[in-house]
């Protein structure tokens, strides 16, 4: 599971250091694809294959379906981390994020999620500054 909010900055190159805490569960090998919310989604290559199993299990007639399916599977790049713990991020999956330089590496349960930090910080915010709210939303779930 990946959790935790980490600030990083990408290199000239384009590569973007993973926070040692991931980095023996992205050992393998990984997968990175557009994610919701004009972000990145880094899988591990099995939770990624449970995704794609479920994306092509989508009908093809449907037309929200397919747009879905190319926003995930035509994004998506297998990488590898580096003797440094570093990733290459392709230009283009930086510029869908809005990426330049900044990036907040976030855990998020079976993936990490990559934000520009401006972009971050407008998702986070709403929630950031009104608890309450969220708590209330999800009060069901008993937590």
């Amino acid at each position: 599971m990946f959790l935790g909010e980490y600030q990083n900055r990408l290199d000239d190159k384009g590569r973007l250091m993973i926070p040692v805490k991931f980095r023996l569960q992205l050992s393998d090998g990984a997968v990175v694809t557009r994610g919701l919310d004009q972000s990145l989604a880094l899988y591990t290559k099995t939770a990624w294959q449970n995704i794609a199993d479920q994306l092509s299990t989508l009908p093809m007639t449907d037309r929200a379906s397919r747009g879905f399916q190319r926003l995930m599977l035509s994004g998506a790049m297998e990488v590898e981390l580096d003797r440094q713990g570093r990733i290459n991020l392709p230009a283009y999956l930086r510029d869908y994020a809005g990426i330049k330089t900044g990036v907040v590496v976030a855990g998020v349960g079976d993936k990490v999620e990559l934000w520009s930090e401006a972009g971050w910080k407008a998702e986070t915010l709403p929630w950031s500054e009104d608890p309450a709210q969220l708590a209330d939303r999800f009060s069901e779930l008993g937590i």
